[in-house]
């Protein structure tokens, strides 16, 4: 996997119950940065220490790879159908792992309704609208807690005489929301917005190949604004 100068290389062993995705290194930077890689791909890993030899390792199983950007996914299955071939993964097993690959994850609970779409300019709408105002607020505070600022990444306009108000998320709002969900200041932080990142292009994916196009290119924009300094690590 690689964004700009930076690549790594990752294995992927088809498990009991399980597809997994795994990097491995004594090096805990290089760990770090398939960690951030991964989650350029809209993929939340994990990393953990491997015993006391001093080596760590990050990985994602199948749930969280399907959860993945169309190609990730894609590259993953084509492994699956070949290990099928080469006689090392059940058909029936493998025919349930790729259903998820192929299909991604279903779109996120506990999220309000994002409308993703074009302008007329072929730019990118990112906007969640209510006639409720307490709803409007919820998702104006969960943005706030992810980071992001009013006027600066986003707008809000509250309801009124039964007409929708609205929360617009800008261009700059979507790229500092993929920055913060690799280099945010804490892992709720980084949780948040990753979340966010990832239901947001699930959004754009349904909408068509020319709406994930370009939130895409806005997300790959702004991680790679800290991509190049952890290519240094």
């Amino acid at each position: 996997m690689s964004e700009g100068d930076v690549a790594v290389k990752y294995n992927v062993y088809p498990r009991e119950n399980k597809v997994e995705l795994q990097f491995q290194s004594t090096d805990r930077s290089r760990v770090e940065l398939a960690a951030r890689l991964l989650r350029l791909a809209s993929i939340s890993a994990e990393m953990k220490k491997v015993g006391e030899r001093g080596a760590w390792y990050v990985y994602a199983y199948t749930d969280k790879l399907a959860a993945g950007r169309r190609e990730l996914r894609e590259a993953i299955a084509d492994i699956v159908r070949r290990a099928v071939e080469n006689g090392r993964v059940d058909e029936k097993k493998a025919k349930r792992w790729l259903e998820k690959l192929e299909k991604g994850r279903v779109l996120k609970e506990g999220w309000p309704e994002y409308y993703v779409g074009l302008s007329n300019s072929g730019a990118l709408e990112v906007k969640y609208q209510s006639t409720n105002s307490d709803n409007l607020r919820r998702e104006v505070q969960r943005l706030r807690e992810m980071g992001l600022e009013e006027g600066v990444h986003f707008t809000v306009k509250m309801p009124k005489g039964g007409k929708k108000g609205y929360v617009y998320i800008r261009r700059e709002g979507l790229a500092y929301a993929a920055w913060l969900s690799v280099y945010g200041k804490d892992e709720q932080q980084r949780s948040l917005a990753a979340d966010f990142v990832e239901y947001i292009l699930q959004r754009a994916e349904k909408e068509g190949k020319d709406v994930y196009r370009k939130a895409e290119e806005i997300v790959k924009e702004g991680m790679s604004r800290g991509l190049s300094k952890a290519g240094g690590l």
